[in-house]
């Protein structure tokens, strides 16, 4: 057990099937809400687990594709949903074989650093997957590359990000836990493609090399199921009482969810300058 658990009593909010069939801002509304619930002190730390049926999030500089409207209208050709995250990053698959696992802590007692935030992330997914190498280094050819790409063998199956409002940090995982992560890949190069149409950028977006990202299934070469991951954390944690968010705290969930909603909205209507 990781040392963070044994320490501190842990939150425990799983989304892995309730938000499959809702939007993904749903989602960054949650972590936001939780970053501004922990970081008061109103809320013990959290774990929270989410899963999104076909969405592409997209980043601010995915946004400023020269050709951002062909770009979407390819990924809705293959059956996602876009949308523009409130973090930075690029863009990122989510399906139902995609488990994404936040934390929520709190610096309101003790500063956290960037780097301090990712190692909590990574020992966790090595402590779910003990039977595995995983190392963390940027995994060229990849969507959304950065320095703490989590692959096993030199091919990728995670990435950790990380949100920071009102003393909380969101520290956030995608992983790729069943079906093809090559397929996935394939979104991402043809989004990239379709959006750039060869034309020349300021910003350099990565090349995607499909062969170089797989699932957990295919890297480990047995069935793994989101849901066998959702209940290998929470006996990780010591199996505690579920706690969604309570009636208190809606209101302000609402608030998160209304600003991310017409954020997203009003960046879809109209490109980036």
């Amino acid at each position: 057990m990781p040392l963070f658990f044994e320490e501190t009593a842990w939150r425990f909010w799983d989304q892995s099937l309730s938000a499959k069939n809702r939007s993904a801002l749903e989602s960054f509304a949650a972590d936001d809400t939780l970053c501004e619930l922990v970081g008061s002190g109103k809320s013990a730390p959290t774990v929270r687990t989410w899963v999104h049926d076909d969405t592409v999030v997209l980043g601010i500089q995915d946004h400023r594709l020269p050709h951002i409207d062909e770009g979407m209208d390819a990924l809705r050709a293959r059956g996602f949903s876009p949308i523009i995250r409130n973090s930075g990053g690029l863009a990122v698959v989510l399906d139902a074989g995609v488990l994404n696992i936040s934390l929520v802590l709190s610096e309101k007692d003790n500063a956290i650093d960037i780097p301090a935030g990712y190692e909590l992330m990574l020992d966790l997914v090595r402590e779910l997957f003990p039977e595995a190498t995983i190392d963390a280094y940027e995994i060229v050819g990849s969507y959304c590359p950065g320095s703490y790409d989590l692959s096993i063998g030199g091919r990728k199956f995670a990435g950790i990000s990380q949100r920071r409002i009102r003393r909380g940090i969101a520290v956030q995982v995608y992983l790729c836990v069943e079906g093809s992560g090559s397929e996935r890949a394939e979104v991402i190069r043809d989004f990239y493609e379709a959006g750039l149409q060869g034309e020349e950028t300021k910003f350099t977006y990565p090349e995607i090399k499909p062969e170089t990202m797989a699932s957990l299934s295919e890297l480990l070469e047995r069935n793994i199921t989101v849901q066998e991951v959702v209940l290998d954390l929470h006996a990780l944690m010591g199996e505690p009482a579920p706690m969604p968010l309570q009636q208190d705290e809606t209101e302000l969930y609402g608030f998160y969810l209304k600003r991310v909603v017409e954020r997203n909205s009003k960046m879809l209507e109209r490109p980036l300058e």
